[in-house]
């Protein structure tokens, strides 16, 4: 089969044959019909840091974010058949550690994660776990399908403990406009939050524009308005300041600033990655604040994809989480997505299975 293959330790991969997979009798062998491009794969394609320090199997076939077609079960599957329509729970567990028997299996302690530690989607043919493959409605559009993964992200970092009034009539800001920052924007503007604020980097103006589609009330250049976001915040706020902050961006100063327009007892989520270690005033900005912090790695395992399967039968917010797919191009022209993504003219890349 065709697959995108990271040879080696190093900027990009490529295009190449390998084997299709085999499976266990506890797998299924899934088509893929569409996928898309995460920021991780992004990572991998250039070689950054990040990847140098993380990725440890090499040769690897990248991508996670996919939906596709099951063509055969193994003997022990019971939940999945052939002919449904899959999209992929991209953490692998163990299902029999600590956290995976505490109802943390997203968190397992032996955790892989698929397209990372092991072979992913990029391909025609995918092998997953009958426990990760999660069947999607027959009529649900598979470029939708393909991103429920990162959508999953977006949710989990919003509602944390479920708690819908934790949004409802509350002031929340949205640190960071990638396409989970404008996943969790559309999900704000659902649960009915009182007013969104939204920050970005500002050279992508094609998500800057978005994040006012999708609901944000005020959205801020964060290289033009630099120190002063905390105060427009703050006076839009009658000095308050928001109840809640989604640190979605991954910059330090994002970090600094999210406390600092915290309303004293508010609530922080942080999904961005950073780097290298930040340092932070943990007594001003936590302790004295009374701040609830919650640190977010992926999606529960199920209640977020639950959550997401509700959203997602609601068409408008269907459609705004369709708006964010800005390109649709053949996966043998992957290269020119990841172009359109360094270029910040892209909000969220999906890949049609045509490799020649």
């Amino acid at each position: 089969m065709y697959a995108i293959v990271k040879k080696k330790r190093g900027p990009k991969a490529e295009i190449t044959t390998v084997n299709t997979p085999e499976i266990s009798n506890k797998e299924v062998l899934v088509q893929t019909k569409i996928a898309a491009i995460c920021g991780t794969d992004v990572h991998i394609w250039d070689w950054n840091e990040w990847a140098q320090n993380r990725i440890k199997k090499i040769p690897l076939i990248i991508g996670h974010e996919f939906t596709g077609e099951v063509i055969k079960a193994g003997k022990d599957v019971t939940s999945v058949q052939v002919g449904d329509m899959v999209s992929a729970e991209t953490h692998i567990v163990d299902g029999t550690c600590y956290q995976c028997r505490t109802d943390r299996m997203h968190v397992c302690k032996n955790l892989k994660i698929l397209g990372v530690d092991t072979d992913g989607v990029f391909a025609e043919y995918v092998a997953l776990p009958e426990r990760n493959a999660w069947k999607n409605p027959p009529d649900l559009d598979p470029a939708i399908a393909s991103i429920q993964e990162p959508l999953g992200n977006a949710v989990q970092t919003v509602l944390p403990k479920d708690h819908i009034e934790d949004i409802a009539g509350k002031n929340v800001a949205v640190l960071g406009c990638g396409p989970i920052g404008l996943m969790a924007i559309a999900v704000l503007d659902t649960l009915g939050a009182e007013k969104i604020f939204a920050t970005g980097g500002g050279r992508n103006r094609v998500r800057m524009e978005l994040a006012k589609k999708l609901g944000a009330d005020v959205v801020l250049n964060a290289r033009e308005e630099g120190e002063n976001i905390v105060k427009i915040i703050r006076d839009s706020t009658d000095g308050n300041g928001v109840d809640v902050v989604l640190e979605m961006s991954g910059a330090p100063s994002a970090v600094k600033q999210a406390f600092e327009i915290l309303t004293p007892g508010g609530r922080v989520s942080l999904f961005g990655l950073f780097d290298r270690p930040v340092e932070f005033d943990l007594n001003n900005a936590v302790v004295f604040r009374a701040a609830t912090v919650y640190g977010i790695s992926g999606r529960r395992m199920f209640q977020t994809w639950y959550q997401v399967r509700g959203l997602l039968a609601n068409p408008t917010f269907k459609d705004k989480i369709g708006s964010i797919i800005t390109h649709r191009i053949p996966i043998k022209d992957v290269a020119k997505g990841m172009e359109a993504i360094h270029s910040k003219q892209a909000g969220k890349v999906v890949l049609e299975p045509r490799w020649e």
